[in-house]
């Protein structure tokens, strides 16, 4: 063989050659691990065959026989272990969502009171994150479970809140909306204000770039998101009936029942990770130069416009992997609701399912997937997000 200049290779033995070497280690790694593998799949089937434990996925299909006190799908006694499933996954992405929203808001805010030269404000805001961020998550879902939230009155002493709302020990029984076929129309003028709102921001930042003229995003957006499905709301009659949560002698019916296992554990996890995030915030801000604030002030920019336009926007670049930790870290620590009963993932499929079949080696690697699975979907959707707001050389 020869190379660029046309001058013979020496011939080198494979076993010398850095790259056979290398090659052929890693193939009898990739084998030492098969065969490890294969052994331990082996030595667990023999082990459940012996203490006569089934094994298999056919559970999948049986009746699970028990009740889920939270259900975002239709669920009954007689559904299968299957469905048991994607409620327990169900409910534990809503408590991750919303959780990683709060979160993020009241993160977010904290960060920069930490900054505030209001010195009350700021103290205050950096006592929230020492205290927080040091007790440990599972005592914060206890004390929100047991001494807030199960604190409160029983069901003949349940608060009235204004609005038909009601409040007790059992939870917080909001009015249900009952839409009428209007609501369509409602719907249709919200997606178009959504999509309108998308372009305009699209023209305005051409126009920006070509003109240096700045448009009133902000205010065309509000308009086609909020005002106009407004309109078209007030003007079809306002197509929406209330369910009003009905006090009976041993229970509330009607209504929409928020459980006070789902509030503690919302409250614990946004609060908790939250102060996290206002470190990361505070962090990514302190990291941005003051060069960049003190340029801003000198072209007349307030303080408001200069953080929101300058400063924040420069300390994403920062925050972002961080922030993607925390939120990790969040969807994870959701498997906690187990202390307090939230019907969550681990608490419906890995606690109870498995209990009544046995068959722990599918149920738990089922479960190790789910959390694998969401662990990568919402780095990846970061990292995306990171990537798009990545500092650019040229």
């Amino acid at each position: 063989m020869a190379d660029a200049r046309g001058t013979a290779r020496p011939q080198v033995s494979p076993i010398n050659d850095p790259r056979w070497r290398s090659a052929i280690v890693q193939v009898l790694l990739c084998l030492v691990i098969a065969w490890l593998a294969y052994g331990a799949i082996t030595n667990a089937a023999d082990n459940l065959a012996r203490a006569r434990i089934a094994s298999g996925f056919d559970f999948w299909n049986s009746t699970a026989g028990f009740d889920i006190s939270q259900t975002l799908i239709p669920y009954t006694t007689q559904s299968t272990y299957g469905r048991a499933f994607w409620v327990g996954l169900l409910n534990t992405l809503l408590v991750a969502s919303l959780g990683i929203v709060f979160a993020t808001i009241i993160g977010f805010a904290i960060g920069i009171l930490q900054l505030s030269k209001n010195v009350l404000v700021s103290r205050l805001a950096a006592a929230y994150v020492e205290i927080i961020r040091n007790l440990p998550l599972l005592l914060q879902l206890l004390f929100w479970y047991n001494a807030v939230l199960k604190a409160l009155p029983n069901l003949r002493e349940s608060i009235t809140i204004p609005g038909g709302a009601v409040l007790n020990n059992r939870g917080l029984f909001l009015p249900r909306p009952i839409f009428g076929g209007a609501m369509d129309f409602v719907l249709a003028a919200f997606g178009l204000g959504v999509i309108g709102a998308i372009a305009f921001r699209h023209w305005a930042r051409r126009r920006q770039a070509l003109t240096g003229e700045q448009s009133p995003v902000f205010i065309v957006a509000l308009s086609l998101i909020v005002v106009l499905p407004l309109v078209v709301f007030v003007a079809a009659g306002i197509p929406v009936t209330f369910e009003q949560p009905e006090m009976g002698r041993f229970n509330i019916s009607g209504g929409i029942e928020i459980l006070p296992e789902f509030a503690a554990l919302l409250f614990g996890l946004s609060i908790y990770t939250a102060a996290f995030i206002a470190e990361v915030v505070r962090a990514g801000i302190q990291a941005v130069s003051q060069g960049q604030t003190e340029a801003a002030f000198s072209l007349g920019l307030r303080p408001g416009p200069t953080l929101r336009l300058i400063v924040i926007p420069q300390a994403m670049r920062v925050i972002v992997p961080p922030l993607t930790n925390q939120y990790l870290n969040l969807t994870k620590n959701s498997s906690l609701a187990v202390a307090i009963g939230y019907p969550d993932l681990v608490q419906v499929f890995t606690g109870t399912v498995l209990n009544q079949t046995g068959q722990a080696v599918e149920v738990v690697a089922i479960t190790m997937a789910v959390y694998l699975t969401i662990s990568l979907i919402t780095s990846g959707l970061m990292n995306l997000y990171n990537r798009r707001f990545a500092l650019k050389e040229r």
